[in-house]
């Protein structure tokens, strides 16, 4: 591991994502000394403004980062907000230069769209991953909290970002100082990269039935082509009308209910994360008839699907 680190912090960048990376390192160099150095770039050498509005002033521009180091480009909501032809060649540049490349949060978009995550592992934010498998469809996108693949690293950021520091720490200096590391932290124990980055479902909706945690996994996993609800009652080798008596005592609401929510919630990523069309979103969230799907959307959200994704664009350029 390279000992200068260089965090490449786009406009509305998560904060969290960055602290979390860069405070491990400060911590190791409290008890090690000094094993390493950290740049923040920003594109024009400016200040650049976090997605909770705070400012963080930059050490060098894209354009003079230190040949060799690893880069780090750490993203928020709009990742490719500012993408463009000299970014995309600057970090083409750090390729070709021998450094190593990765994304935090959904900074992994940015390598993708350049071109330089292919043939490699990567991961990102939850909440962007089925926007990423849609728009880069032969990458090999995961759900851990981080992959390190060669020379790309990429992590779903917030919290998992300490976890990255963690192991690269670990790698380069010994277990016992991650340790040391993490305790600063108060953390119960290091995650490995495997860990999940949502809650498990029991835990997301407050179930321990372990039929309907199953059922439910199927429903996340198969939202292109839904099953219908007989299938689902045969992957937990329950009737039908068992199936729907669980989801009524432990949900208040019936499979094809809870599913169809799922399937918009969806969508709506879809929607404010892609420049997909609305009958592309249609049927990659399982819809065969556009109508239908409106007719949906605006039930559980009160507003079409073209008005939240209009709605969506103005907030973010507010």
């Amino acid at each position: 591991m390279p000992d200068t680190i260089q965090f490449l912090l786009l406009p509305g960048f998560s904060a969290l994502g960055f602290i979390s990376a860069l405070e491990p390192l400060r911590v190791a160099n409290r008890f090690r000394g000094a094993l390493y150095r950290w740049r923040v770039l920003s594109l024009d050498g400016g200040p650049v403004q976090a997605s909770n509005g705070m400012s963080v002033n930059a050490d060098l521009a894209l354009a003079d980062s230190e040949r060799g180091a690893m880069l780090l480009v750490v993203a928020g909501f709009e990742p490719l907000a500012c993408h463009g032809p000299a970014l995309q060649q600057a970090l083409r540049r750090v390729e070709h230069e021998g450094g190593i490349l990765g994304g935090i949060d959904t900074g992994a978009v940015v390598l993708a769209e350049a071109g330089l995550l292919d043939g490699y592992r990567a991961t990102l934010h939850w909440e962007a991953l089925e926007a990423f498998k849609e728009r880069y469809p032969r990458l090999q996108a995961t759900q851990e909290l981080f992959e390190i693949d060669r020379r790309r690293i990429t992590c779903a950021g917030g919290t998992a970002s300490i976890d990255l520091m963690l192991d690269l720490i670990a790698q380069a200096h010994g277990s016992e100082l991650a340790i040391q590391v993490s305790e600063q932290f108060v953390l119960g124990r290091i995650r490995p990269r495997q860990d999940h980055q949502r809650m498990e479902i029991a835990t997301r909706y407050g179930i321990r039935n372990r039929k309907l945690v199953k059922v439910i996994g199927e429903m996340e996993r198969n939202t292109e082509q839904p099953l219908d609800t007989l299938a689902l009652a045969e992957t937990i080798q329950v009737t039908r009308r068992q199936l729907e008596r669980l989801f009524r005592v432990h949900l208040d609401d019936t499979p094809r209910g809870f599913y169809l929510g799922l399937r918009l919630d969806k969508a709506r990523q879809l929607l404010r994360q892609t420049d997909m069309g609305v009958l592309q979103v249609a049927v990659a969230c399982g819809f065969e008839s556009a109508s239908y799907f409106t007719r949906c959307y605006r039930a559980r959200f009160a507003q079409c699907p073209r008005q939240d994704r209009l709605a969506r664009a103005v907030s973010a350029l507010a």
